[in-house]
């Protein structure tokens, strides 16, 4: 899971308290061989989005060329998503066994092998492909965290600030490039999504020098903090996560699709949706800060809500020609609630080990709830044909982000042992 940076630095506290550890690095770190680390960083963190927004843009053309069925058309779009939730609690096992590093690089090829899959074309080949880039997706959003605040202790705010922007920038430039590219260079669907392998590719090479250093030495795992199952708090911080990630991965699978069945061709659609990320952007760098200037998020967290149901009405049913205000309104809640979700994980837990478990049932559980709104958004679309119908999910998904972000962001903190 993504974390974000605030100026109080809470987020370095967020990190997986079962992760390899080396010692820490000299000073013969810094320079050239640092900033090449950073800028491995950031170029994997941007390699872990476009899986998910680079198929939404072409989903009428891949139901057309593979005769996909309704539910068909909604696993395809689910099925990473739920990847998330069900392969992220591998990471902490396949860091202490292989190292993060070397776990990263083999990823990665998986990542590429994965997306590359999914461009052979066939209904079987788009689904595995999706599991298999899903869950290499699922394992480096928890270690890189890890890595930021292991190799970068002094500069933790700065670095994951850039990954998070990368983060976004990946799924944004997915979404508005597809269509462009299968256009300006002649190819078939099937080799747009499959050219998404290429950076995974490059940034795997990259990666190289990084997994070929001495494995990191294990630490013992820490004592378990007591159980967060039995509390209401800690339920309500992770359907905050698990709500909002609905709602965006239904942006990510379906906005696209629904504003091409208005009538925006395929194009200003993907750059529709690719400008609502770029908004997001600008928000996740911004809301955390906003957020934790008092000891309550109760009422941010509802006005985000608020803002990203607002701004997806407005997409369906406000003309299109002001299509573009309601995807920045979209885009400015829904990149606010995904800081303010991750930012109080860390608020209402009182030590880095309870931070830590806090984060791992977020991200299992949470992304696990998560996948069942794009598959429900592409039933009731594809069901039925008509784009405003789908409003019959957002606007209670909306409800309940704002439920649960009340409860979440109140002034409490989780017990732990």
């Amino acid at each position: 899971m993504t974390q974000i940076s605030n100026p109080r630095g809470l987020a370095a506290e967020l990190v997986d308290a079962e992760a390899p550890m080396r010692p820490e690095p000299p000073a013969a770190t810094h320079g050239l061989r640092r900033f090449s680390l950073a800028v491995s960083l950031v170029l994997v963190a941007f390699n872990l989005r476009p899986l998910f927004s680079s198929l939404s843009v072409l989903l009428p053309e891949v139901r057309q060329a593979t005769a996909a069925s309704p539910a068909m058309a909604s696993l395809l779009t689910t099925t990473p998503v739920l990847c998330l939730g069900l392969f992220a609690a591998a990471a902490p096992r396949a860091a202490q066994r292989f190292g993060a590093e070397r776990t990263i690089l083999a990823l990665l090829l998986v990542l590429a092998a994965g997306t590359a899959l999914r461009g052979w074309g066939t209904l079987p080949a788009l689904l595995i492909g999706s599991i298999l880039a899903g869950g290499a997706i699922a394992v480096v959003n928890v270690l890189l965290p890890g890595l930021v605040k292991r190799d970068f202790p002094d500069r933790v705010a700065t670095l994951t600030a850039f990954y998070t922007m990368a983060l976004s920038a990946g799924a944004a430039v997915a979404a508005g490039a597809t269509v462009p590219v299968e256009r300006w260079l002649g190819v078939s669907w099937t080799a747009a999504l499959g050219m998404w392998s290429l950076p995974a590719l490059a940034v795997a090479l990259l990666w190289l020098p990084q997994a070929l250093g001495p494995k990191p030495a294990s630490r013992p795992r820490a004592e378990t903090a007591g159980s967060l199952l039995k509390q209401p708090l800690a339920w309500q911080v992770t359907g905050l996560m698990g709500l909002q990630s609905a709602l965006a991965y239904c942006v990510f699978g379906w906005l696209a699709p629904l504003l091409r069945a208005r009538g925006l061709d395929a194009t200003t659609a993907g750059y529709a949706v690719s400008f609502s990320v770029i908004v997001q952007t600008v928000a996740c760098l911004g809301a955390p800060g906003l957020a934790t200037r008092g000891r309550n998020q109760s009422l941010i967290s509802g006005l985000l809500a608020g803002s990203a149901v607002i701004g997806f009405v407005g997409c369906l049913l406000a003309p299109l020609s002001t299509v573009w205000i309601w995807a920045a309104f979209q885009g400015l809640g829904q990149g606010g609630l995904i800081a303010v979700a991750l930012t109080v994980i860390v608020l209402r837990s009182p030590d880095a080990l309870t931070a830590a478990r806090m984060s791992s049932m977020a991200q299992s559980v949470g992304y696990t709830m998560a996948a069942f709104g794009p598959l429900a958004m592409g039933l009731i679309f594809t069901s039925t044909g008509r784009p405003v119908d789908t409003l019959w999910l957002v606007i209670p998904l909306g409800l309940g982000v704002a439920l649960a972000g009340w409860g979440a962001g109140r002034d409490k903190v989780l017990r732990s042992r």
